[in-house]
């Protein structure tokens, strides 16, 4: 083998820097140009049934982040040992070992928010943007990438149903993670703010309306169009 082969064999491509911009996408994506609330509606269950306060939907975040970030680190690390017939199952018992986790910190340490949100953080065993990331992404993709993904995915669903649980508590109950901000409002107005709150949004249907206008508003800015 002469020498200019075998320098060219020792050369190797540069490594991707951590944040490279094709790396950037997996977070800065599912904030906007494709959320998987606003764009690929999934895991709207959730964000119905939990945003009537701000303090849950926040718990709920933060579980939906560190589920869907450690489940697809798991399985981008597994991913060779998986075998394809088998792969669901294996995901299944993946994410609800992290769930089973989540539930029994949450009974340990926030009882009081374990009873509000029991049923719900078993649900996130069901959630399609969880199930999604893993057999869409983390499947074919490595470790690094992959927690980039759970990342933005779960912030994505975070910052969702964050401001529809604003809107459902400031307009239902008249507070924001328990602050009575009507009533400060028409103590520091000696009455002339006497603002009433709106029974319609800690109903179901208040959640449906402020996802709607989300949505809406959303694919508005970025011009998403169903296709």
């Amino acid at each position: 083998m002469s020498t200019e082969t075998l320098e060219q064999a020792i050369v190797k491509e540069p490594a991707e820097p951590l944040l490279s911009k094709r790396r950037k996408k997996f977070i800065t994506d599912p904030l906007n140009d494709d959320n998987p609330i606003t764009i690929q509606v999934l895991g709207i269950c959730s964000a119905l049934a939990v945003t009537v306060k701000m303090e849950p939907t926040l718990v709920m975040s933060i579980a939906v982040l560190f589920v869907i970030v450690f489940s697809n680190l798991i399985i981008s690390l597994m991913r060779d040992i998986i075998p394809g017939r088998v792969r669901i199952i294996v995901q299944l018992a993946i994410v609800a070992t992290l769930v089973t986790l989540v539930s029994e910190v949450l009974k340990a340490y926030l009882f009081d928010m374990y009873k509000v949100l029991g049923a719900f953080v078993g649900l996130i065993i069901t959630n399609c943007i969880v199930m999604g990331r893993l057999e869409a992404f983390a499947m074919a993709n490595k470790a690094y990438d992959s927690v980039l993904d759970g990342l933005g995915s779960g912030f994505g669903y975070a910052w969702i149903i964050l401001t529809v649980a604003f809107f459902r508590e400031l307009f239902g109950s008249g507070t924001v993670f328990d602050v009575p901000v009507y009533a400060t409002l028409s103590e520091w107005t000696g009455g002339l703010v006497n603002i009433q709150t709106n029974g319609l949004m800690v109903d179901s249907i208040g959640a449906f309306m402020v996802l709607g206008i989300l949505i809406w508003v959303q694919r508005t800015q970025n011009g998403y169009v169903e296709h």
